[in-house]
């Protein structure tokens, strides 16, 4: 059933696919404009000092928060 594939997983997290996709692309988007500061921070290390972190903390505290009554995952599926 490929169905299950694409709901299995967002369900186990308490969402719908749209949600989850919707989710886990602002999680990534966010994660690219952090890298590229990132990036740039190490070329000129007067830029975008605590960018990065700040961004990692937001998007943990946000996933935890979100995420705090879902049961402990894998978090890798073959």
């Amino acid at each position: 059933m490929i169905f299950k594939a694409f709901t299995e997983h967002p369900a186990s997290v308490g969402e719908t696919y749209s949600q989850h996709l919707r989710q886990a692309s602002g999680f990534g988007g966010r994660l690219i404009v952090a890298g590229f500061a990132c990036l740039l921070h190490g070329i000129f290390p007067f830029l975008f000092i605590k960018t990065g972190s700040k961004q990692v903390v937001k998007l943990h505290d946000k996933m935890v928060t979100n995420r705090s009554n879902i049961p402990e995952m894998l978090d890798f599926v073959i």
